[in-house]
């Protein structure tokens, strides 16, 4: 081989290698080390390539900063993957992400999941984004004494979850079998009757891709761990089914306002209902009228005769036929250990500050009149 050619040759090699250098200076920079896995010819041939692309990885394929749902499937490739991306606009180059994920070693880590991407985000942060699956998540809180149509309103405020609150009526609502495993731990529910006040009070921090069973289970899970055993022999005790128990602390969860006064409101209504004598809930009137907008309206002393409904404690003696709303941990508590007294009625007090007043006679009842 004559000098001259050995002198080209050697120029030649270190020109390549200077060139790889350069790029792994600038691309080392996007914080992850190349993958080791690659032979040198590979990594020496990403490196170039990435460092001749650098402006396009590094800008983003739009300025709209809306988040748009993205989904990963199980077994899903990187080219796939990159090809998908590409085709919702999130990034301008599909090829180009394969390569950036493939020199990183980040291939290997991309997560089957549901993630929030944005245009604005360029192809190193979708990678990062992309391998953990774990932070994409929305909370949603199901509030003490709501109602089914209102954890179906506060899901459709949340526009992550994949699906709507109509999804999640469809699988909670009048009708609805729940799973074999709940009715098993706690006993059938009335035949037909929704899943009302057993969506345990909470809040929950829900995957993007969480369907409306597995919301509902979760739900019902949390319901079923926090109903203890001990609580649950109690319960029999009293000569009350779950299904009663769960009636019972719904109403309690409407009427109280003060926390402390739960187990003595529960007292009241037992010593009714085993009097017996109607209870005459305020909150089962306000149940049957509730409507989107207003689920618990303001009633007059007209309505606890004019609404006729089963639900109505006015008109019809014992507990309703299923719960009107899902109590939380407090209110159950106070179906099972209600505080004994000698009162039959109570009423708010006047001075507006959530209490109630409490009476064993009507006349007395009365004379806590405002």
């Amino acid at each position: 081989m004559s000098r001259t050619i050995r002198i080209f040759l050697l120029a030649s090699f270190t020109a390549l290698v200077c060139v790889a250098c350069a790029a792994t200076i600038t691309l080392v920079a996007f914080g992850h080390a190349p993958n080791s896995q690659l032979n040198p010819l590979q990594a020496i041939a990403l490196r170039v390539s990435l460092r001749m692309s650098r402006p396009t990885l590094l800008a983003p394929a739009g300025s709209n900063p809306t988040t748009v749902k993205f989904v990963i499937h199980k077994d899903d490739l990187p080219g796939t993957i990159g090809a998908n991306l590409a085709a919702q606009g999130l990034i301008r180059d599909a090829d180009l992400f394969r390569s950036y994920v493939r020199f990183y070693g980040i291939d290997a880590n991309l997560q089957a999941g549901t993630y929030l991407l944005s245009q604005t985000q360029t192809i190193p942060q979708i990678a990062q984004a992309l391998t953990n699956s774990g932070t994409n998540n929305t909370s949603v809180l199901v509030k003490e004494g709501w109602r089914i149509e209102q954890i179906a309103e506060a899901i459709n405020a949340d526009h992550d979850l994949s699906f709507s609150g109509a999804d999640f009526l469809a699988v909670v609502g009048t009708g609805a079998t729940p799973p074999a495993w709940f009715t098993q731990s706690i006993g059938a529910l009335p035949s037909g009757a929704s899943l009302e006040g057993y969506l345990f009070p909470d809040t929950y921090l829900l995957p993007l891709d969480t369907t409306a069973t597995g919301f509902r289970d979760a739900l019902l899970k949390e319901f079923d761990q926090h109903l203890t055993p001990q609580m649950r022999l109690d319960a029999a005790q009293s000569n009350l089914s779950i299904a009663q128990i769960v009636t019972l602390a719904s109403i309690v969860e409407r009427e109280a306002v003060v926390s402390d006064e739960r187990p003595l409101i529960a007292g009241v209504y037992l010593n009714r209902f085993r009097k017996p004598m109607t209870l005459d809930a305020d909150p089962t009137v306000q149940y049957p009228l509730g409507k989107s907008g207003d689920w618990w309206p303001q009633i007059t002393a007209a309505d606890y005769q004019s609404v006729q409904s089963p639900y109505n404690t006015y008109l019809h003696s014992g507990l309703p036929p299923t719960p009107i709303a899902n109590p939380g941990l407090s209110s159950l508590m106070a179906a099972i250990y209600p505080r004994a007294s000698t009162y039959f009625y109570f009423r708010a007090s006047c001075k507006g500050d959530g209490r109630h007043n409490f009476a064993t006679t009507f006349a007395e009842q009365e004379a806590n009149a405002c």
